[in-house]
């Protein structure tokens, strides 16, 4: 069975309701669903107040597809669902490349951006050779060297830190 709704749901803890603020790139966003994801989604240019009012089986959908499935989710769940879960949120806050990117530097894959056999079999021995709970740790320490390192850290590391602590918990309870 897919660990998938249980880590959404601890991500979507994260992602709060409705913002707009003007020093995220991201722009406006809605349960960490951006206006140009939701319009890509839509498949035509969504407006504000639709992403306002976005269907919980849209936002499902979107996060299953375009960020779970996208780092390989069920494949890493069977190898550390802890890891995983780490992973995707990576995946939610900055992208499904550079997560997917930051798990092939640390484990010695090509980092290429796709997570394929050939990466989920160089996790799985990093994993065993690490620990989960110390592979967790390093991928999260990873994450947060990253978003140190952004102009934007200023405005929304602290949020971004807590994310993290909180995130390498559930990911060392669940590893």
């Amino acid at each position: 069975m897919s660990l998938f709704p249980k880590i959404l749901t601890e991500t979507l803890h994260h992602e709060g309701g409705w913002a707009d603020h003007p020093k995220d790139p991201g722009g406006a966003t809605m349960k960490g669903v951006t206006l140009q994801t939701y319009s890509d989604f839509l498949g035509r240019p969504a407006t504000k107040d639709e992403l306002r009012k976005i269907p919980d089986d849209h936002l499902l959908a979107i996060y299953r597809k375009g960020y779970w499935d996208k780092v390989k989710g069920d494949e890493l769940s069977a190898i550390s669902p802890g890891l995983a879960a780490c992973v995707f949120d990576f995946a939610v806050n900055s992208g499904p490349g550079r997560a997917a990117k930051a798990l092939q530097g640390l484990c010695g894959a090509v980092t290429d951006g796709a997570i394929g056999a050939n990466t989920l079999k160089q996790v799985k021995a990093w994993v065993e050779m690490l620990g989960p709970q110390k592979a967790v740790d390093a991928y999260q320490a990873y994450r947060q060297h990253y978003l140190e390192s952004l102009d934007t850290f200023a405005t929304f590391g602290k949020g971004w830190t807590r994310r993290i602590t909180e995130m390498t918990a559930f990911g060392k309870d669940h590893a």
